[in-house]
């Protein structure tokens, strides 16, 4: 190629590579055995000059390597790098991966239950931790020039979003940010809240998959391609593949086989013997026959999603029982060994309890499940045989898609319909994507593979547009909380604090919003300046003249419905006196004429076996009419009063199904009541000609110098256009008012709040409110307010625990009929205690507008770990313990380690040399003990 080159172009060529060797970029890349993808190198060159960056890439594109290059920076220029994940599990395969690269002693590990080498200059935390440091104002700050922000699209998370935030606005001037996200469709929104909030950031948007990903359906015996390429005028084109359209139809057509009677018996037996043909090609498998298929085709590994914890642990046992084995021999004993290696530290009465011999049996034939029930070392145990191909089927639920690195080769997701917490909805692209994206190894596989399960009803061409759509969009979960409000007072005061929580990127977006609006809003005055110069009257205010034309009319309508909602009332007065066997005559309607009340429909419960009807709805009395119809007549049928013309009698036998007796009792009423004309309802005198405000404005108008015009009415229209559009223009202004600043609002309610309760006074903290500074969680006020009352003091460790664990455990689904089982003696009392001032928070949130429903404000506290935390901080064992509790092993460490998070907090924010801050540090040795200890860092 060179000696095509001319020497000029050669000399530029050269000093070009001598320019890219002098780059801290070019002895970075020599530490990766494959070249950098066009992006990669993009965002790493963007950083090296000094800009933030934002990647939004697919999983599995490699974006971390930005991240990496990031700690490769601050290690060259002497600084302080930190890497932050928003789960431990992250962080732990994070650290693990930056020992490998740069060894244990310049990387350290902060996370809620672990610390290692904290002061190292690369330290792995989850983002909890940092914010806590920010607002702490922690020494370890002092040189930090990277903050890696990994799966940065965390902060649309409903819970623990806010604190990304919270991070991205707080971190100091000096301090580099790199954020990498999932593919989201307004990275450049979000890339422009950056570069307002953070300076100069660089947005790279990669929709490139490095391995391609193909979309299948798996019906029957066989696997479908979901798309078929089709050459066109434009090029190739993707189309739905017409053999799974065509499946789709002959599913919906087996309905219909053999009802139409006019076609012939041959036809028809053509048709069954085609229905079975279909039904012999098309059904869903069973998992074990899943598995089987992929393994034939060569598709394993395979991650199999399914939506229920239950779900995952019934197809290992689904595939143990069919006999299913993917390992040799060979196999087995590799994962013999790596198993027994990782769980020797785990006493063997617990592994029992654990159900471990059932979970190593699943193991050794390569079958595993992966969900958060499960005990953290079991699931770190199966990630790590799962990377080296000795686990080759995997059944999970959604929140691995969310978590560590556990590519495949190929996805199963058995049913697109999911559970979220309040009803079965379709899973969402966004939600596609992310499970889907899980599917292909780089640098292992050429492509990766998303395999549908066929269900009855399936529609193809939904599922295309599931699997061709990238809306994933960013939403900001931003909400000022009461620890937040102390800690941003404390550093900034509150008018300074103000200005921060407008930074937000939940602001950003509301503002943004705005914008539309507030165009409209500006044409709409534009075009009343017009309107406004089209009504002008020579003679006078025509803007005056109108407005009375318009008070007359309102009253006039006003008037108008208070005669309509007497003339109802007097109606229904009527049909109350009515009685069964009154003839009638109804008034109009499409059953209007002589009819006969069979009964009269009055609203209180059941009136002679018939259906009584709500107060609101007034009496709907059941009738024969003289065309012999029965029916049920409302109110509306009635817009005057009626009365009785005559009386029959009901024969006792008459039943209205049978229509001779409605033949025989409509005849008997045409002969009784025929010939009685209705009396006719005389019309009362209108309220509105003895009204004196009518009267007075009919006098202003016609005595109004504009009232002589003659182009009044012209004026007139220009006016009502003026009116209607003010009117539009009025609302729209309102909706404006209700999003702009609506978090400082926030703000300033809860500082009212916490205002009333002595937390703060003006721009300073209390000593009260230095204490609410310590505490983080939902639960933060409810907590200070206990330690503020004594609660907790003469509470044992183990007593204490059981309080603690209601400000953390959040039951997964509301079971209001059973009371949870709760310790005696004082800790029974300092929880009901608890109560007690969660209600009385609650009351003061209401009075200060702070809204549980917009994500702000106390949930009431949860007391169904309370026992659980009693007994294994009594000492009871594990069995003993999960059997009391009805609780997968995984949910019960994990609660507990939340439960020594927040007992930590209690010791540190409690008064020093307290019997508080004492037994909460003993409540933690109580709680972190077996199966809870067992470390997750190796």
């Amino acid at each position: 190629m060179t000696e095509d080159m001319s020497p000029a172009e050669r000399y530029a060529a050269a000093k070009l590579r001598a320019a890219e060797q002098a780059t801290a970029l070019a002895p970075f890349r020599e530490l990766y055995d494959f070249d950098l993808d066009p992006f990669q190198v993009e965002a790493c060159q963007a950083l090296e000059t000094g800009k933030g960056v934002l990647v939004a890439a697919p999983t599995g594109s490699g974006k971390t390597i930005v991240g990496e290059f990031a700690v490769h920076l601050a290690l060259e220029q002497g600084r302080k790098c930190f890497y932050t994940t928003p789960i431990k599990a992250l962080s732990n395969q994070k650290y693990q991966d930056l020992v490998k690269r740069y060894g244990a002693d310049k990387v350290g590990l902060l996370t809620g239950d672990n610390s290692v080498n904290s002061e190292a200059p690369v330290i792995v935390m989850t983002t909890e931790v940092l914010r806590n440091m920010l607002y702490a104002g922690s020494q370890s700050l002092i040189g930090l020039g990277y903050v890696v922000m990994d799966e940065v699209h965390y902060l649309s998370d409903r819970f623990r979003g806010a604190v990304w935030e919270e991070v991205i606005i707080h971190l100091p001037e000096s301090v580099t940010l790199v954020s990498l996200s999932a593919t989201v469709s307004n990275a450049e929104e979000f890339g422009d809240w950056l570069d307002t909030v953070r300076g100069d950031t660089a947005v790279i948007v990669s929709e490139h998959r490095p391995v391609p990903l193909w979309q299948h359906v798996l019906a029957g015996r066989r696997i479908y391609d979901l798309f078929e390429e089709r050459d066109g005028q434009g090029g190739g084109r993707r189309e739905v593949n017409p053999d799974l359209e065509r499946l789709s139809r002959m599913e919906n057509s087996r309905q219909t086989f053999g009802r139409d009677k006019r076609r012939g018996r041959a036809l028809r037996e053509a048709d069954r013997e085609r229905e079975r043909r279909q039904r012999a090609r098309v059904w869903t498998p069973s998992r074990p026959e899943v598995i089987e298929r992929l393994d034939n085709e060569g598709l394993l590994p395979a991650i199999t999603f399914i939506f229920s914890r239950a779900g995952c642990e019934a197809a290992v046992q689904q595939c143990l029982y069919s006999g299913l084995r993917l390992n040799d021999a060979e196999g087995r004993e590799q994962v013999r060994r790596i198993v027994e290696a990782r769980t020797a530290g785990i006493p063997d009465d617990d592994l029992h309890v654990l159900g471990y011999f059932e979970w190593v049996e699943g193991l050794e034939r390569g079958i595993a499940a992966h969900h958060a029930g499960m005990l953290p070392t079991f699931k770190e145990v199966v990630e790590e045989l799962f990377e080296k191909g000795l686990v080759k089927a995997v059944f999970a639920t959604e929140t691995l898609a969310l978590g560590i690195n556990m590519p495949a080769r190929s996805v199963v997701l058995e049913k697109l319909v999911k559970w979220n917490g309040e009803q079965h909805a379709d899973i969402t692209p966004g939600e596609y994507t992310q499970l889907t994206g899980r599917a292909g190894r780089r640098g292992i596989d050429v492509e990766g593979h998303a395999v549908v399960l066929w269900q009855r009803g399936m529609n193809p061409g939904a599922l295309a547009g599931l699997a061709g759509t990238r809306t994933y969009p960013l939403r900001s979960s931003f909400k000022p909380s009461y620890n937040m409000a102390v800690n941003l007072v404390s550093q900034f005061g509150r008018h300074r604090s103000r200005e921060l929580l407008e930074m937000s990127f939940a602001q950003f977006q509301a503002d943004k919003s705005v914008v539309g609006i507030s165009r409209q809003v500006q044409r709409n005055e534009e075009g009343l300046a017009g309107y406004r110069g089209s009504m002008t009257c020579h003679l006078g205010d025509f803007e005056e003249y109108s407005r009375l034309r318009r008070e007359l009319k309102d009253r006039e309508t006003e008037l108008a419905k208070q005669g309509a909602a007497q003339r109802r009332v007097a109606a229904a007065a009527a049909l109350e006196k009515l009685k069964p066997g009154d003839v009638i005559h109804v008034p109009t309607g499409k059953y209007a004429g002589l009819a006969l009340v069979l009964d009269p429909g009055m609203p209180s419960g059941r009136t002679n076996g018939h259906r009584g009807f709500d107060a609101h709805d007034g009496p709907r009395p059941l009738v024969l009419t003289a065309e012999r119809q029965v029916k049920r007549l409302a109110s509306i049928d009635f817009p005057v009063p009626v009365e009785a013309l005559e009386r029959m009698r009901i024969p006792k036998s008459f039943n209205a199904r049978s229509p001779q007796s409605r033949r025989d009792l409509a005849s008997a009423l045409r002969t009784k009541a025929g010939h009685i004309a209705p009396s006719r309802h005389r019309k009362q005198r209108s309220t509105a000609a003895d009204d004196r405000e009518i009267a007075r404005l009919r006098t202003a108008i016609r005595a109004h110098a504009c009232h002589g015009c003659a182009e009044r009415e012209d004026h007139a229209r220009w006016a009502e256009r003026y009116h209607r559009l003010l009117r539009d223009t009025r609302q729209l202004e309102r909706r404006i008012e209700g999003r702009t600043n609506t978090i400082a609002r926030t703000f300033d309610r809860i500082c009212a709040l916490l205002t009333e309760l002595d937390y703060l006074e003006g721009d300073t903290v209390t000593d009260e409110g230095r204490r609410l500074a310590r505490l983080y969680g939902e639960l933060d006020l409810l907590a200070s307010e206990c330690l503020r009352e004594g609660v907790w003091e003469e509470l044992g460790p183990a007593e204490l625990a059981a309080c603690a664990s209601a400000l953390v455990y959040e039951a997964r689904q509301a079971d209001d009929a059973v009371a949870p089982k709760l310790p005696s003696g004082k800790a029974r009392d300092a929880l009901g205690e608890m109560v007690r001032i969660w209600g009385r928070l609650d009351a003061l949130e209401d009075e200060h507008k702070i809204s549980q429903a917009e994500g702000v404000g106390q949930r009431e506290p949860d007391l169904g770990f309370a026992w659980a935390a009693y007994r294994w901080a009594s000492g009871f064992g594990l069995d003993e313990v999960l059997r009391e509790a009805e609780m997968p092993a995984g949910d019960f460490v994990r609660w507990c380690k939340q439960l020594v998070d927040v007992l930590g907090q209690i010791a540190a924010a409690a008064p020093p040399g307290g019997s508080v801050a004492r037994n909460a540090r003993r409540a933690m040795d109580g709680v972190l003990r077996g199966v809870v200890a067992y470390s997750s860092v190796g």
